[in-house]
């Protein structure tokens, strides 16, 4: 079936007409559902959609309900440690707010599993990557010092393993919020250099930590893909030894090709 997410009969009719084991809940996502920009309208739509399709799979008592979240909710941490799915929930965007209303509307109407997934990539997907050295408004890449540090992201296959790991283990019991990361961060010398690989990337500018970069701090809230250089030294280390209890997270972006 295909429809609008705020189609509450049809997708209440495809739940309630079959026997529905598993749900994943996709919808309202970036890179997905909507585009970066992230307004009022779209958090409605969100929540809407919510209200009806947590009501209608517990009605029907289906067996395992997984939410796509985002890691976005954490915002920025401060600290080395890795963020585990206990870390403050400091997200300041639409974005982290639409899925954080999404949890919690889950929470109220059931127990189940909550999935704060890193930024996906997958070999040819690799926007999220650039956002993170690449300055839209100069039009230019960029990278601090020898680009040594890193990001956490999940390629997409990681994400697709972890689903199956619960869906096919019926007599597993999962419940709460797993975090879905690759194992390791990703530095922005290898974004440079598989994007560099694949010709989709061109002149690279090499700035020293504090040298001044377009930075636009209350377009945050709103766009999803603009990332503020000045927090690019901040703790982006996400803690999936939750989810590697269900699946191995054997995908890098160095074997998705």
């Amino acid at each position: 079936i295909q429809c609008d997410i705020t189609d509450k009969d049809a997708i209440t009719n495809v739940i309630d007409s079959n026997k529905i084991d598993v749900v994943v809940h996709l919808a309202n996502s970036v890179d997905n559902d909507i585009d970066p920009y992230v307004t009022d309208a779209e958090m409605k739509k969100s929540k809407i959609c919510d209200k009806f399709i947590y009501a209608a799979a517990n009605k029907a008592e289906v067996r395992s309900f997984i939410l796509l979240s985002t890691t976005a909710i954490y915002g920025v941490q401060k600290g080395r440690e890795p963020i585990r799915e206990t870390a403050p929930e400091k997200g300041n965007s639409n974005y982290a707010d639409l899925k954080m209303t999404s949890e919690k509307i889950m929470q109220k109407e059931f127990k189940k599993s909550e999935t704060r997934v890193a930024p996906i990539y997958d070999a040819e997907y690799t926007q999220n990557l650039r956002d993170r050295v690449f300055d839209a408004k100069e039009n230019v890449a960029y990278i601090f010092n020898d680009g040594e540090y890193g990001f956490s992201f999940c390629c997409v296959f990681n994400l697709i393993d972890f689903i199956n790991g619960i869906i096919n283990v019926p007599s597993g019991r999962y419940e709460g919020i797993y975090n879905l990361a690759d194992s390791r961060l990703i530095t922005a010398k290898e974004i440079i250099d598989y994007e560099k690989e694949h010709h989709r990337i061109g002149a690279v500018i090499q700035k020293s930590p504090g040298m001044g970069l377009s930075i636009n701090k209350g377009k945050m809230k709103t766009d999803y893909r603009y990332f503020d250089p000045s927090i690019t030294f901040n703790n982006w280390n996400i803690d999936n030894t939750r989810a590697k209890r269900i699946a191995p997270f054997r995908w890098t972006l160095s074997n998705t090709k």
